[in-house]
């Protein structure tokens, strides 16, 4: 195995489905404690990996979004002032097609001034639809593409935010996730040759054995 690439996976804080289970919530945003726990995250990390990242990923439904704003507004900042934009990556939305898990139209986050600089170009009209390779059951081949794409990325360390369920899907792990927490990993083999791209997890000098939580979050799923 080599620890050359780090990817630190990030899920997001809480959101208004997490209370209660209300998934009937369209693209369910952040809670105030979930806008609180971000910036624990933000407290937390700002003078630690967010000054040495190199490339910053979020699923584009809100609740990531919000969290990565808000949360890693500092390695953001360094980024675009290096030419780096936030990718927004459709492949990281959530496994399951209810309202909550399911993104909003690419109109709709643009018109967003809370969303504003942030490039939506990546969201094609039927990112949103739950069919074909957006489905749940295709969940799996999702996650495959989407550890490819973070192995063959040039980038040596990659900051993740995204969902429980697909975060499982990418790790191979049925694991409980706090809101917020961060995980450190890295690919077992670099080799284009792994079909796979398999994940196993590492402690770095940021992330303990662990990961880290914010202070603030209670809640797991």
């Amino acid at each position: 195995m080599t620890a050359e690439k780090i990817i630190l996976l990030t899920r997001h804080a809480e959101a208004e489905h997490n209370v209660g289970k209300r998934y009937h919530i369209p693209d369910a945003p952040l809670t105030a404690l979930g806008r609180k726990q971000s910036a624990d995250l933000n407290e937390d990390t700002k003078n630690s990996f967010q000054l040495k990242a190199d490339l910053l990923v979020s699923s584009p439904l809100r609740r990531p979004l919000q969290t990565m704003l808000i949360g890693y507004p500092g390695l953001r900042k360094r980024l675009e002032g290096e030419g780096k934009k936030v990718i927004l990556l459709p492949e990281l939305q959530e496994q399951n097609d209810n309202p909550c898990d399911t993104g909003s139209s690419k109109e709709s986050l643009e018109q967003d001034p809370e969303f504003s600089g942030l490039d939506f170009s990546n969201l094609t009209p039927d990112w949103n639809s739950k069919q074909g390779k957006w489905a749940p059951e295709n969940v799996a081949e999702r996650a495959t593409w989407a550890r490819k794409w973070l192995r063959d990325r040039e980038e040596k360390l990659i900051v993740v935010v995204a969902h429980g369920d697909i975060i499982r899907a990418i790790t191979g792990k049925e694991e409980l996730w706090a809101n917020g927490q961060v995980k450190s990993y890295a690919f077992a083999s670099e080799s284009n040759d792994d079909d796979e791209a398999l994940l196993v997890p590492v402690q770095t000098e940021w992330v303990g054995e662990g990961g880290y939580i914010p202070p603030s979050s209670l809640l797991w799923a």
